[in-house]
């Protein structure tokens, strides 16, 4: 992987970081919730404090546990199984040992076996194992709840609870599983996202190179030719040798103005399209872009702005590290303003040469315009303002 595609990588991962946590958050809270559920439910049926204590001691150290497991699969891979057994020994040997400590205290067949399988449906399985595991287990707690009703005699005090107690108990894998699900889609359409984007940049690309192929190709073909058919006739007819080293020459200019042609296709592009494929471009990479584009921008210098989108659009891409990015082309009296700001902090634009910003600033001043840079505490702006009459 190179250095742009992992920093593309790192980019997605920081603008999916939020909706990661607030996955991890609900399975957390719901763990947490059936500690609590466990321990009042003793409390309730007049267990003594050792008793409780040491399984609200057990039951956080199950909790704390499985928020290994989830930093683990946070970072999964479709290819890699479970991982390393030693990554995950000490989890589930914390999760056997709360089954010990809880059945023994509630004398429910339910708890031991939630105890258990929780773990399991937050390790790395393979592609379809998960969705097997979640029903078994499920069919496997109801058939637990089933025996704790017609082998332990509820008091009607703390029967409720113990109802309670089953119900999360049987729902807690299936809503883990679903939240992790949630997690995988979101990952997923992440990484279409980003193919997406690499592709269109491959393609364009391809295109420019073979535009230029065929066009090159063609007239080296030509001068081969005739510096060829010059060499076979200088030694019998060297006026007829001359002539067509002049069309040779003739065909290097052609091909030396068809490339001026073809380049200039690509730096005409008008200012509102280059900024709306920039936009695109951002959005795509994960970020959110808005743009405000002056009603009388095609009066603007393509020339000199054009590159100066694309470079400044480049540097946000490259240095990655924000949310949101802005930009802008107005009018500002006799002048042109571009402005793009991100959300980035200063020292996550700074390049190690600042080959970007220098070769901007040398393009405006070229036609007597400025550049201003802004690196602020959370906000990174570069304004380049350039003279109207420029062509």
């Amino acid at each position: 992987m190179d250095a742009g595609t992992a920093t593309s990588a790192r980019r997605l991962a920081r603008g999916i970081t939020a909706t990661w946590w607030y996955t991890a958050s609900a399975i957390v809270f719901l763990e947490l919730t059936l500690v609590l559920v466990t321990v009042a439910a003793l409390a309730q049926t007049g267990a003594g404090p050792w008793a409780i204590g040491i399984v609200l001691a057990a039951g956080l150290l199950w909790w704390g546990a499985t928020l290994v497991l989830l930093l683990q699969y946070r970072h999964r891979d479709d290819t890699a199984g479970t991982g390393p057994w030693r990554r995950i020994v000490l989890p589930l040997a914390i999760a056997v040992l709360y089954a010990v400590v809880g059945g023994v205290a509630t004398g429910l067949w339910v708890v031991v076996g939630l105890a258990i399988l929780q773990p399991l449906m937050l390790l790395n399985w393979p592609r379809g194992v998960r969705l097997r595991l979640v029903v078994a287990a499920t069919v496997v707690l109801i058939g637990l709840w089933i025996v704790d009703q017609r082998t332990v005699t509820f008091d009607s005090v703390g029967q409720s609870s113990w109802w309670v107690l089953a119900m999360f108990a049987i729902m807690l894998p299936s809503m883990s599983v679903l939240s992790l699900w949630w997690w995988d889609v979101l990952i997923t359409l992440d990484r279409a996202r980003a193919a997406e984007s690499r592709l269109g940049a491959t393609q364009e690309r391809l295109r420019v190179a073979t535009d230029v192929h065929d066009l090159q190709g063609h007239h080296l073909q030509v001068i081969a030719l005739q510096l060829e058919l010059a060499e076979r006739l200088m030694a019998k007819d060297s006026d007829a040798a001359l002539e067509q080293i002049r069309l040779a020459r003739t065909s290097v200019d052609e091909a030396r103005q068809g490339t001026r042609d073809l380049a200039l296709q690509f730096r005409s592009v008008p200012l509102r399209d280059e900024i709306a494929n920039a936009v695109d471009l951002l959005r795509a990479a994960g970020t959110s872009a808005e743009s405000s584009v002056d009603a009388a921008a095609d009066a603007a210098p393509a020339s000199v702005l054009g590159p100066v989108i694309r470079e400044t659009t480049t540097n946000v891409l490259r240095h990655g590290g924000g949310s949101w990015a802005r930009l802008s082309l107005t009018r500002a009296g006799d002048a042109w303003r571009y402005e793009i700001s991100n959300d980035a902090a200063a020292s996550t634009v700074e390049s190690g040469d600042g080959s970007g910003l220098d070769g901007i600033a040398r393009r405006a001043a070229e036609v007597g315009g400025t550049v201003e840079v802004d690196r602020g505490r959370s906000e990174f702006t570069v304004v380049v303002t350039v003279p109207e009459a420029t062509r």
